[in-house]
């Protein structure tokens, strides 16, 4: 058995890999998808994880709270399964109550680079970044833009104040503002 997580058939393309090696190794072939383009594993895959982690760490089971699958669920994973469970023994190991403890997991993947990455475009914009934004007709001014970027955090975070101003970069204080000016437009506007 064999795996890779390089693209074999372009590499043989360009001639890095021998097409005879390909050939011989190729008898059966699986093609596992990234965790990114799975996220519904996750559920089974972080039960699996958290009881791996008690069971060899010798800690009693915490208790995952539902924030858990929302966080990990906007995360693209570049470290595929094991850095799922790299992630997951990490926050068993520190955990100390009947609840499993967010903070290293909020450390990990929402400070990261490959957090809220949902693009599936990886053009490049006039900076050299990946552009998470396209504007196909008129531009927003910079409320609509606003608005429309926070209803988006907090639609991927199911809600989730905490989560969503975690995703945009402000504080829960800074998002409660926002959205406490919005509904005050809304009511005037009423």
């Amino acid at each position: 058995i064999v795996a890779t997580n390089r693209n074999i058939i372009s590499m043989q393309k360009n001639n890095k890999f021998r097409p005879d090696l390909y050939f011989r190794l190729k008898s059966h072939e699986i093609i596992i998808p990234p965790l990114r383009e799975r996220k519904t594993d996750l559920p089974i895959l972080i039960d699996h994880f958290i009881n791996k982690a008690a069971r060899q760490l010798n800690k009693k089971v915490p208790a995952v709270p539902k924030e858990l699958y929302t966080i990990l669920n906007n995360y693209s994973f570049p470290g595929n399964v094991r850095e799922l469970e790299g992630i997951i023994f990490d926050a068993v190991s520190q955990h100390k109550s009947g609840i499993l403890s967010l903070e290293s997991i909020r450390n990990k993947t929402i400070g990261n680079n490959h957090y809220q990455n949902h693009s599936s475009d990886n053009s490049e914009n006039l900076t050299g970044s990946t552009e998470l934004i396209n504007f196909p007709g008129k531009l927003p001014t910079i409320k609509e833009a606003e608005n429309s970027l926070i209803e988006e955090a907090l639609r991927r975070a199911d809600g989730n104040q905490k989560i969503a101003a975690d995703l945009i970069g402000i504080s829960r204080r800074a998002l409660n503002n926002r959205l406490r000016r919005a509904d005050d437009k809304n009511e005037l506007a009423e």
